[in-house]
């Protein structure tokens, strides 16, 4: 049974008196925190000491207090959601870029991370049974549909997208390409991945991989539909390399 979402359990002495909130987990082995990147200026300042220096120094090349805030306020809730998972002080988590430029925790092979942002929010999903690739968008984001479908879904997605009144097909073309970001996140192909050539398949509440060139094959990808709190929509994909 899947549980109310609630508070993570951060430990509360790490100067985040702002919490994540834990959503129900979609499957096994997974879990997914949300969270408002909105942080004190007191609160920003402690947070910035649980950064390594690179991150520190990458906080300072934002050209807007904005942005540096935000990605403060993101890179220290995942590493002290990381180190509630790992036992370690947040500090002390050695995070690098491996292949493709994934991030990854060294000699933590037990977990798999993964960051969406979209505006002052943000989505970490963490698992121990695959790669794992989150991606969150509002529902309400005004988009190009017709041009984002022409460039990025596949010829059965925008036959099926055609027949929608427009507001329908705003939407579930947005639920299209967050089960396709999310993919893309966990290989690290980003935006080089095949996106017209991976096909997905939509109903209310769930979503599958129809078709796809390899690493992209169905047998290798669970999707997991989430509702994230403030009409936020987000796939979470889990990928077993095969």
């Amino acid at each position: 049974m899947m549980l109310d979402a609630h508070a993570a359990d951060v430990p509360r002495d790490t100067g985040m008196t702002t919490q994540p909130t834990q959503l129900p987990s979609p499957g096994d082995g997974i879990d997914v925190y949300f969270f408002d990147l909105a942080r004190s200026a007191d609160e920003l300042a402690v947070l910035r000491v649980t950064l390594s220096p690179g991150e520190q120094m990458r906080a300072d090349r934002f050209g807007m207090p904005s942005l540096r805030d935000r990605y403060i306020a993101g890179r220290a809730t995942l590493r002290q959601i990381l180190g509630a998972r790992l036992g370690m002080p947040p500090e002390q988590i050695d995070i690098r870029r491996g292949h493709r430029g994934r991030p990854h925790v060294v000699s933590a092979v037990n977990v798999d991370f993964n960051v969406s942002h979209t505006g002052g929010t943000a989505l970490i999903g963490l698992t121990s049974q695959g790669r794992i690739g989150v991606d969150i968008e509002h529902e309400g984001r005004t988009l190009n549909v017709d041009g984002v479908a022409r460039k990025f879904m596949a010829p059965h997605e925008q036959a099926m997208l055609a027949g929608l009144e427009f507001d329908h097909r705003r939407r579930t073309l947005l639920r299209l390409w967050t089960c396709k970001e999310a993919m893309s996140k966990a290989t690290g192909d980003a935006l080089s991945a095949p996106f017209r050539r991976m096909e997905v398949t939509l109903d209310d509440t769930s979503a599958h991989v129809r078709d796809g060139p390899s690493p992209y094959t169905p047998d290798a990808w669970t999707l997991h539909t989430i509702r994230a709190p403030g009409d936020h929509l987000a796939t979470i994909a889990l990928w077993q390399e095969l």
